[in-house]
């Protein structure tokens, strides 16, 4: 079963949230990153931002977590607020 590992940001800029986009863009995950999924989303106005990445099991999950907690801080999108791991459930595309 996959694994979601959840997180929630505050003060995250719309041009932060840019800046991060075309990071991600030019150069993806680091080297040694498990293979995952990544959903980002944001309230501009609220500038708050939460982001999912989804594992293919613990194993991975385990990995990936370790590597995302030892990020500096500077990396992230604002200042984090909560860090979740949850299981997928369902996952569905129309």
């Amino acid at each position: 079963m996959a694994i979601a590992r959840v997180v929630t940001f505050e003060g995250v800029s719309a041009d932060r949230m840019a800046e991060m986009d075309k990071e991600m863009a030019d150069s993806g995950p680091p080297e040694g990153f498990p293979p995952a999924e990544l959903l980002v989303l944001h309230d501009a106005d609220a500038e708050r931002s939460v982001v999912i990445v989804m594992f293919d099991n613990e194993d991975d999950y385990a990995t990936g977590d370790a590597m995302l907690n030892a990020m500096p801080a500077e990396d992230t999108p604002g200042r984090r607020t909560s860090v979740a791991k949850y299981e997928v459930v369902l996952r569905m595309s129309s």
